[in-house]
């Protein structure tokens, strides 16, 4: 499982870290507020009070060998920026960070962010799972911790059955239905429409089949990708 350094530890930072933690990740939760840092500190596996701007402070504690680093300090734009910059130029592969308003953003990914979260609009909740379950297109809450989700074909089921993936044995899923294209070309000029099958044990997957599942979350997260 990916390593995740969420730093800046608001209402966003400090739900995200909780709840990939909660998820078994491997979390480096920090922020220059000690009380902050000190409450969190029992929810996650590392929980550190550092200056986010500060390359040998970042380096010192690891958050140079993440895989997925979440800049979410709210407070300081300029610090928002500077440790976006400073991730990127240590080589963090995923770094998503903090815009409020469109003009940061642009300046953010003109820098170097992958991505951009807006807390204000966007939950933890969901992000935590977007960032578990990459391969997820589309999810849809159902209840506490289960969800419908929509996910291309992994390569590893395409080509079988669902009698031999036996997804629900196996993967504790459920799959309720499959989206696939067309069987008749369209015209030029239009998208082909999808196709809404009913999975039936014998349906085998078509490596463009985009599947729509129901479970829980962890264990959507634990599907191939």
């Amino acid at each position: 499982m990916d390593r995740y350094a969420i730093i800046g530890l608001g209402r966003f930072g400090y739900r995200l870290a909780c709840l990939l933690a909660d998820a078994g990740a491997e979390v480096i939760a920090t922020d220059r507020r000690r009380e902050v840092v000190e409450d969190i500190r029992d929810s996650v596996p590392l929980a550190i009070c550092m200056d986010c701007t500060d390359e040998k402070a970042l380096i010192s504690q690891g958050l140079d060998k993440v895989d997925v680093a979440v800049v979410g300090v709210g407070s300081n734009f300029e610090a928002n920026m500077l440790a976006t910059v400073i991730l990127k130029q240590l080589g963090v592969p995923k770094v998503i960070s903090r815009a409020t308003t469109r003009a940061r953003g642009e300046i953010l990914q003109r820098i170097g962010a992958d991505a951009l979260v807006n807390p204000e609009e966007e939950s933890a909740y969901r992000w935590c799972h977007r960032l578990l379950g990459p391969n997820v297109m589309e999810q849809i809450p159902l209840a506490e911790g289960h969800s419908l989700v929509q996910i291309p074909t992994p390569p590893q089921w395409r080509g079988k059955s669902l009698a031999e993936l036996d997804v629900r044995r196996n993967f504790n899923v459920n799959v309720v239905a499959i989206r696939r294209g067309h069987p008749v070309a369209p015209p030029v000029d239009q998208p082909p429409p999808p196709v809404i099958e009913v999975p039936l044990p014998h349906s085998k997957l078509e490596p463009t089949d985009i599947l729509v599942l129901i479970g829980a979350d962890t264990d959507i997260s634990a599907l191939p990708g």
